[in-house]
């Protein structure tokens, strides 16, 4: 019961925080819009964005993660919370770190032509 609990309340959280978000973000816009300004002013022209690539990085990442995990757990005898998890999210953000890179290299390069 306690775990139905826990799963209910998270998810009602994480709903309400960017039920938040969406909203404040909206009602800025409106705010800007009814002022005459520009709401381009949050959108980047020169940059271009590769979600494509950014979910592929992170999800190949996440997987050598998971690898890399099960290898410390099987040859060094790690305790297995602490290498799946601590590989995960190691490789999870050295592969978006990746993905930054890359993307700036892309914009800049683009931008120069």
């Amino acid at each position: 019961m306690n775990g139905v609990l826990v799963s209910i309340t998270a998810f009602i959280g994480i709903f309400g925080i960017v039920y938040v978000f969406l909203m404040t973000r909206h009602r800025e816009r409106i705010a800007l819009i009814e002022k005459g300004a520009d709401a381009s002013i949050f959108t980047d022209k020169n940059s271009v964005y590769y979600p494509t690539l950014k979910f592929g990085m992170l999800f190949v990442g996440i997987a050598l993660g998971i690898l890399t995990g099960n290898w410390l757990d099987q040859t060094y005898d790690f305790s297995k919370g602490v290498a799946y998890l601590a590989m995960v999210f190691l490789f999870g953000g050295v592969s978006l770190i990746a993905n930054f890179l890359i993307e700036r290299y892309l914009n800049k390069s683009q931008s120069a032509s």
